[in-house]
């Protein structure tokens, strides 16, 4: 296996995702790709993992919008 070329630039982070679970708020440490705002959508998240730590295929259909600036830890 060989990377052949690199597509983007797209910062990896980790998010504090906060989720309703079976009537509870649930939040994990999730692995996201950080996507800026472009035209006329803003800044969001993709989670790349679920939260018990599967890995996921980053898929827009789960993007998160950042309505707020994120706390930075």
């Amino acid at each position: 296996m060989r990377v052949k070329n690199i597509l983007s630039d797209i910062p990896l982070v980790i998010a504090d995702l906060e989720v309703h679970l079976n009537g509870e708020l649930r939040s994990s440490p999730t692995l996201c790709a950080l996507l800026p705002a472009s035209g006329n959508q803003g800044a969001r998240v993709v989670p790349l993992n679920t939260p018990d730590g599967r890995p996921i295929l980053l898929n827009m259909d789960n993007a998160i919008a950042l309505n707020e600036e994120p706390l930075q830890a």
